[in-house]
């Protein structure tokens, strides 16, 4: 059980990585593009000299998506990122879909991690492992809202009628569970990344589901950690002892 954090700020990355309970980082164009413009090499190298600060080996992983859906293009912008960044901890972040298994195969070859990102299906969680991801990430909160809304009715009927999903299949908890069987029954070494998270039960129910790595926006660790429970025993101890001490 792993946990990453899901972010590109700089002071959050640091905040989590300070308190050592941290084992990746990922990183999307979305989040990014929150982040002061300083250009996109500038600032994963902060990233990484955040991470060698803390981190001992230097080498935690740390995911950075590709910008593009055209084959040549993601594989040149991936090559780029290894040469340019110089990070061993660097996983490249392809989004998954037919032509993107070509890239994310080409890529494992050349001996470039990648973290298969946007998945909805247990049938796409395994087709990229089998392409030769490192990672699938699959996106619970999203995978939930898949079977709601109404933007994709038409599409959601016609992959009811063609059996290319069923009602299960917008549950995530089942989607995890069944790609970690299946992962698992196949001796496959790919990882499960749970994203897409919106509370700290999904958290806790992602890990009990089988993934192996969540990976959380920082606003949730504070919540992890906390319980008026714990407050109350804590200042009770104190006041114990301060009374003992009187």
């Amino acid at each position: 059980m792993k946990i990453f954090v899901d972010t590109a700020n700089l002071a959050d990355i640091e905040e989590a990585l300070k308190r050592g309970f941290v084992s990746g980082i990922t990183t999307n164009p979305s989040i990014l593009a929150k982040e002061p413009k300083s250009g996109l090499e500038n600032h994963v190298g902060k990233i990484v000299d955040l991470i060698k600060k803390y981190d001992p080996s230097g080498n935690l992983p740390l995911s950075i998506e590709v910008f593009s859906r055209n084959q040549e293009e993601m594989i040149a912008q991936a090559v780029k990122f290894k040469e340019s960044f110089g990070y061993p901890g660097l996983c490249v972040k392809v989004h998954v879909g037919w032509d993107e298994l070509a890239v994310i195969n080409d890529l494992s070859r050349q001996g470039i991690d990648v973290n298969c990102t946007a998945v909805m299906t247990v049938t796409q969680a395994i087709m990229a492992a089998r392409a030769g991801a490192r990672y699938v990430s699959l996106f619970w909160g999203r995978i939930g809202d898949a079977g709601k809304d109404e933007k994709f009715a038409s599409d959601r009927e016609k992959m009811f009628a063609d059996k290319t999903i069923d009602d299960s299949d917008f549950n995530p908890a089942i989607a995890v569970r069944r790609t970690r069987d299946l992962l698992d029954k196949s001796n496959l070494t790919t990882e499960i990344i749970v994203g897409s998270i919106r509370n700290v039960v999904s958290i806790r129910d992602a890990y009990l589901s089988g993934a192996h790595i969540v990976t959380i926006p920082p606003k949730f660790f504070s919540p992890m950690v906390s319980h008026y429970k714990t407050n109350e025993v804590v200042e009770m101890f104190l006041n114990d002892f301060k009374n003992w001490l009187a």
